[in-house]
């Protein structure tokens, strides 16, 4: 399970864009709680904080406990802005958390047992095709990491979300589906496919210039020796 990351947090008494950016140039960054049946709650955090805990990895699937005005609040991350320069955290929405509530995270996947798989030990490559899932999980069970056991894997074998076990209190928020998350593929069948992929992006260039431009330079040139001979 992910552990709870705790941030401490000011309320903010006047909204705005004037007073978003003079809290930004204090080193604070503007934030809201909201959900939960009850009113929004804007807020401001420090930023140096703020991006300490970005940078633990897990910060958007961690249970963020905010603590504003002596009391502490259950949150979960839904959205952090940057800025698209420098990249520094401009705005941060925090969804409020009821006890029993469930919430919709994506969490990383680990393949485990890698060496009790008879298609790598072959010399199979692990093609990733999702390197996240989508899971509804109980708040207070949201997992780090979802395990994936390969073990007994053949090249031209799939992993599918129905073959991997979730933890209790979660479930695959898309059912509508069993969608693969990873395959075992030979390594030339890799490399075809990556050559493929790069001959394909070749024509598509080519065809992108359109015949009148290609015969340009030659017009060009046939005019400029006719004025020449004038």
């Amino acid at each position: 399970m992910s552990e709870a990351l705790i941030l401490p947090a000011e309320a903010r008494e006047r909204a705005g864009k004037g007073a978003s950016r003079a809290l930004r140039r204090e080193g604070r960054v503007p934030a809201v709680i909201y959900g939960g049946k009850e009113e929004p709650t804007p807020i401001h955090v420090e930023e140096k904080e703020l991006v300490k805990q970005l940078m633990t990895g897990h910060f958007m699937n961690s249970i963020v406990k905010i603590e504003v005005g002596g009391e502490t609040v259950r949150t979960l991350p839904k959205d952090v802005a940057l800025h698209p320069v420098s990249d520094r955290p401009t705005h941060v929405d925090f969804f409020r958390l009821a006890r029993d509530a469930k919430v919709e995270v994506s969490i990383p996947v680990v393949f485990i047992n890698e060496e009790a798989s008879p298609g790598l030990k072959k010399g199979g490559v692990l093609n990733v095709v999702r390197h996240e899932v989508d899971l509804v999980c109980e708040a207070d069970k949201i997992p780090s990491e979802i395990e994936i056991d390969v073990t007994g894997k053949e090249v031209g074998d799939s992993i599918h979300i129905s073959e991997v076990t979730l933890p209790a209190g979660s479930e695959s928020a898309i059912t509508d589906r069993d969608y693969t998350i990873a395959t075992l593929v030979a390594p030339s069948a890799l490399k075809k496919s990556e050559e493929e992929e790069a001959e394909g992006a070749e024509e598509v260039d080519a065809d992108a210039v359109p015949a009148t431009e290609q015969g340009e330079d030659g017009d060009d040139a046939e005019g400029g020796e006719d004025k020449s001979e004038d």
